[in-house]
């Protein structure tokens, strides 16, 4: 138990993010808004970069939408009236109150209705990496995982009724694919449903509707899954995909729901190919969802130790000597050249063991004696302890490029 218990505390997020230097909070700044430093500040535009480029792979639009709407925005949307205790209070502007957004949804429902759209164009997939606020009580904020400004992977699919169901499992093959690429397990499978009290959009056929797209799609994707009443959102039932920290405490990472709600509310329709108007389904899905939840669940789950590809240096360069600095230095021109982040710690930083240990999170360490230079060769160890036979400068960047490329979680061929 005690073995567990430190664990628990090495890998806490607050601490490791304190220590390896990725964010910090100030009370100037308040409660609930973290800031990022260099090296957090990598990771997550490394992250955000790999699933803006997965997105496109698979057929998104990204659009950037604003932080502000008016208050009639969210009105239409349904957010005011089942959502209002959760939003920042309005802003005076003149005549007008505006709202710092809670959801980007209803702006992605502007954006698909800004012109006439065509059944041939759908399925519309749009996505967005984009601010959002929540007005969260003091009391449950904390670190990266409950915060008032939110970064958040999010994405809206417009599509016909036939569609949908392909469309969700779409997302889920997205979000199961991510998971790989960061070494992250989900827990469990949940199926989202409402429960007793007001907070939900009155419209039953609806809800058994999208509640049937959903069963359909996790039974044909071979996904167990629990059903639990109260989690909906307030628009339509969810499949949230559960992740565990190291305290057991269980949160939702990434979701995919199923919204006929917003599409009447805004009056969303396209051109069928009978020349009619028809009303598109609104599929929303987040890959990881909000960022600084992605990034305190990866730093717990690896201890700091980040996916090569994530890692704020993926390179040490370890000159033995002095000796071997103009060599080091000319290899981390080298590195940076080839787009690896690289760094060198050179003797001056202590000796050859000490400056590994302080190191020991950094993926590749290239160590470079005297012998190495003079056959134009590096030394590497990996970060799992693995020492590997010298090779040739040339070789050994491909070969580490090549595994970053890749995006997974192992540091060499097995």
């Amino acid at each position: 138990m005690m073995d567990d218990a430190a664990n628990d505390v090495r890998h806490d997020h607050k601490k490791l993010g304190r220590e390896l230097g990725l964010f910090g909070t100030d009370p100037l700044i308040g409660a609930g808004l973290p800031y990022w430093l260099p090296d957090g500040a990598v990771v997550r535009h490394e992250l955000e970069e790999y699933v803006r480029a997965e997105e496109r792979r698979a057929g998104y639009r990204h659009v950037y939408s604003p932080v502000l709407g008016k208050r009639e925005l969210y009105e239409i949307s349904g957010h005011w009236s089942h959502y209002s205790e959760d939003m920042f209070p309005p802003m005076r502007l003149g005549e007008e109150e505006v709202v710092l957004r809670p959801s980007l949804c209803p702006h992605h429902a502007v954006i698909y209705r800004s012109r006439a759209r065509s059944y041939r164009e759908l399925p519309l997939r749009m996505a967005e990496l984009g601010p959002m606020y929540r007005s969260e009580l003091s009391g449950v904020l904390g670190g990266l995982t409950r915060v008032r400004a939110i970064q958040l992977n999010d994405g809206h699919i417009f599509c016909t009724l036939d569609q949908v169901a392909e469309e969700a499992r779409g997302a889920l093959r997205l979000i199961r694919e991510a998971y790989r690429a960061l070494g992250i397990e989900a827990a469990r499978y949940r199926l989202s449903l409402p429960g007793p009290g007001g907070k939900y959009v009155a419209a039953p056929e609806l809800w058994e509707r999208s509640v049937a797209l959903l069963v359909e799609v996790l039974e044909s994707e071979g996904i167990e899954y629990q059903a639990e009443e109260g989690e909906a959102a307030f628009y339509g039932p969810k499949i949230d995909v559960q992740i565990v920290d190291p305290h057991g405490r269980e949160a939702t990472l990434s979701t995919v729901q199923v919204d006929f709600h917003q599409p009447e509310r805004f009056d969303l329709h396209y051109i069928g190919a009978d020349g009619a108007k028809h009303r598109p389904v609104m599929v929303h899905r987040a890959v990881i969802g909000s960022v600084e939840r992605a990034v305190a669940h990866l730093v717990e789950q690896h201890g700091g130790a980040f996916p090569a590809w994530l890692a704020p240096v993926q390179v040490l360069l370890l000159p033995v000597s002095e000796g071997e600095l103009p060599a080091a230095e000319e290899l981390l021109a080298r590195c940076l050249a080839a787009g690896l982040r690289a760094e060198l710690a050179g003797p001056e930083q202590g000796s050859l063991g000490a400056r590994i240990r302080e190191h020991r999170l950094v993926p590749y360490q290239a160590v470079l004696g005297a012998r190495e230079v003079a056959a134009g060769q590096a030394a590497l160890r990996l970060r799992d302890g693995r020492r590997l036979e010298p090779l040739p400068v040339a070789e050994a960047l491909a070969r580490i490029g090549e595994r970053i490329a890749a995006r997974g979680t192992g540091l060499w061929e097995e």
